[in-house]
């Protein structure tokens, strides 16, 4: 048996060679779950010893780490604002820079959302764990993510107050805002991205066309609520502020912490363009 500090620093070790951005974090998280402690009592008592068994789990959840598969997917979950989340391969790992098209429900505080794209229903779940009044929709169009978000629910207690629906746009919408985190990556861009996103990750959840916009080229113009929030990447705010002008929304664009433009806001602007669209 390894004392804990020991068992750390050859896996940090490992995970570094292998190219991972914060190997010190990702082991000390993998570590406390061999051991069912968390990372603050690692770090309270390095001299530790770690046992046989949890040794023979840290080296197989290690081994998963240096094939760059995601920890949320080792795991099994991922924290999402105030909830926990259970993740795997049918779904992307939700990303803190997401909890933007929260904020914007929060500010807005709608009566009735609906969440395009939910994946593991992080937004959907969290609108509804912090907007206990909202009637939450949640759309996608994978059914083995909708199985994944529905579980989710059930397991936060929100069954009965999310209801999920297969595809994008529900017929009868009546919604006050629509929160959407569709695919936006360019196609180019694919061999370029992290291991733990293109090995690992859903492609079709990330891929959107030869820019990046397709997918928010269809939706844009059908959408007949007065706000509409869609997380972009980077550079995208420009072109996709431009599609909602075209539609008949005033854009405005909120940045994450890190000062991209990762959100943009469109405001229905011309009450006239949905009586037109809808004859």
């Amino acid at each position: 048996m390894a004392p804990v500090r020991e068992a750390l620093d050859a896996a940090v070790d490992g995970l570094r060679a292998a190219g991972v951005d914060d190997p010190r974090f990702d082991a000390e998280l993998l570590l406390g779950e061999a051991m069912g402690c968390g990372r603050a009592r690692l770090a309270a008592e390095p001299g530790a010893e770690v046992p046989a068994s949890a040794a023979r789990a840290f080296g197989e959840l290690v081994r998963r780490r240096l094939r760059r598969e995601p920890v949320a997917y080792i795991l099994g979950r991922k924290g999402f604002r105030h909830i926990e989340l259970a993740v795997d391969r049918r779904v992307l790992v939700p990303r803190p820079e997401t909890e933007l098209l929260v904020e914007v429900a929060l500010e807005r505080r709608p009566e009735r959302v609906l969440d395009i794209g939910t994946g593991s229903g992080a937004i959907a779940l969290a609108v509804a764990d912090e907007l206990p009044e909202c009637e939450v929709v949640a759309t996608d169009t994978s059914p083995g993510a909708l199985e994944l978000a529905r579980s989710n629910a059930a397991r936060l207690g929100f069954a009965e107050r999310v209801t999920f629906v297969e595809g994008t746009l529900p017929e009868n919408e009546g919604f006050d805002l629509i929160l959407a985190n569709l695919p936006y990556v360019p196609d180019g861009d694919w061999p370029h991205l992290q291991r733990e996103v293109r090995d690992w990750e859903p492609r079709e959840a990330l891929l959107a066309g030869p820019d990046g916009l397709d997918a928010y080229r269809a939706l844009i113009p059908a959408v007949r609520a007065p706000i509409l929030a869609v997380e972009i990447g980077i550079g995208q705010a420009d072109a996709v502020g431009d599609l909602m002008r075209a539609s008949g929304f005033a854009a405005e664009v909120r940045r994450d912490l890190a000062g991209i433009e990762r959100v943009v806001v469109g405001l229905l602007s011309s009450p006239g363009r949905v009586e037109k669209d809808e004859r």
